[in-house]
């Protein structure tokens, strides 16, 4: 069975006032082309969907087609659940639209899904909270999942009814799925776990995450220990960390696919993938193989500093040129303030500049004295004031003059 791992598709979401949907939609497409050219059989979406709990219509509609296309018309189980980013009610709210399509959406760790069969013989043959199973006529086997979407501690101990509410969130799952597995997992299928939440090794420093990962240890809540998951899982896809890592490779494979894009600086560089598993039943003792493959459709983040405006423009001008655009995150080094002239000329050199240019004086820490002397002219005082707002640099002469025109009460 060929399984495709996904997550933090996070449509919707923009780079600072940038929009991303173009991009989205283009390494979407990219996404359902290696499902096909890879006969996959089935899809894994571990969760953050969206960027934000209610999307906008345009994020929407391009998930929905999305799922759509995967599913191919049920023939191809899509299976996704919720993140931290998601409406875990709005993700819910789609599950009886998608049934009939062979699209499985869980928005709570506790959701359970009716039982069915579809016309092409997909069926769920067993469903309870957190579990499901699902066979195709075509494959040798079922396909079993233990579904963990993200909720925060509090929320994860309600929806269970758990009585110990001093029991750490580890060891409540460790429990819960410890449980499911005694009670669904056997060798005679192929075992996969998917969840929202951050996963290390015991003992490890935890990593630093990007800018746009929010934090998923909320509250007293710790992150999970890789001892945490049940011996007689095959394969963990997880989703919320937004560069590919695969945690543990074994007794089992505990992998992060990464997010669908780069959405943030901190992510610059970063290539993105899917990860293609190739599973068989537990009982053939054979390792899980799979394979990460790149995502090339999105564009890539570029860091960039300069000392002269003109040499920032060259280098715009040829990016602008290049097959495929970056996005920049510019920052121009000078003495004194970035005129709008020189702005505007950056800007029309190049389409991706992202959010606003920061400028920041050459050769200095931009640190200055907290207090001033009041009792020096008003003008090396608004002098002082215009550098301590605008990272240490002077103010140039169309600046001065503007002040000394307010000044004299002329706007002349």
């Amino acid at each position: 069975m060929k399984i495709l791992h996904t997550a933090d598709w996070h449509l919707g979401k923009k780079l600072g006032d940038f929009p991303r949907l173009e991009e989205q939609k283009e390494v979407l497409d990219e996404l359902c082309q290696i499902a096909d050219a890879q006969n996959v059989d089935v899809i894994l979406i571990a969760g953050d969907l969206f960027d934000i709990p209610l999307p906008s219509n345009d994020a929407n509609q391009l998930f929905l087609k999305t799922l759509q296309r995967l599913s191919k018309n049920g023939s191809r189980p899509v299976i996704a659940i919720a993140g931290n980013h998601d409406s875990a009610q709005y993700i819910a709210n789609f599950s009886v639209w998608g049934s009939e399509l062979g699209i499985f959406l869980l928005g709570y760790p506790n959701d359970k899904l009716p039982k069915l069969k579809l016309e092409n013989g997909l069926e769920i043959l067993r469903s309870e909270e957190g579990f499901l199973e699902l066979m195709m006529p075509s494959w040798e086997c079922p396909l079993r999942l233990l579904l963990t979407p993200y909720a925060n501690e509090l929320r994860l101990k309600t929806y269970f009814s758990l009585d110990n509410q001093e029991q750490e969130l580890r060891e409540f799952l460790q429990d819960l799925w410890q449980t499911q597995a005694e009670s669904y997992l056997d060798e005679k299928g192929i075992n996969i776990l998917m969840g929202h939440f951050f996963v290390m090794k015991k003992g490890e420093k935890q990593p630093k995450e990007s800018d746009d990962e929010k934090s998923i240890l909320v509250g007293s809540a710790q992150p999970i220990y890789t001892e945490n998951f049940p011996a007689n899982i095959q394969y963990v896809a997880l989703g919320h960390l937004h560069r590919y890592h695969s945690v543990v490779k074994e007794p089992f494979p505990i992998v992060y696919s990464g997010s669908l894009l780069a959405y943030s600086f901190s992510e610059a560089f970063q290539k993105k993938y899917v990860v293609l598993l190739d599973a068989k039943p537990a009982n053939k003792k054979e390792v899980l193989n799979y394979e990460k493959i790149e995502l090339t459709g999105c564009k890539e983040l570029k860091r960039k500093t300069f000392s002269k405006v003109e040499e920032a423009i060259e280098w715009l001008n040829q990016d602008q040129a290049s097959q495929k655009p970056s996005l920049i995150e510019l920052t121009i080094e000078t003495d004194n303030f970035l005129s709008a002239a020189d702005a505007q000329l950056l800007y029309a050199a190049h389409k991706g500049i992202v959010g606003t240019i920061i400028p920041r004086i050459k050769g200095q820490n931009n640190e200055l004295e907290s207090e001033m002397d009041y009792s020096r002219n008003i003008g090396d005082l608004f002098v002082d004031f215009f550098k301590k707002q605008n990272n240490g640099q002077q103010p140039n002469q169309e600046i001065m003059q503007l002040f000394e025109e307010v000044r004299n009460g002329s706007t002349e």
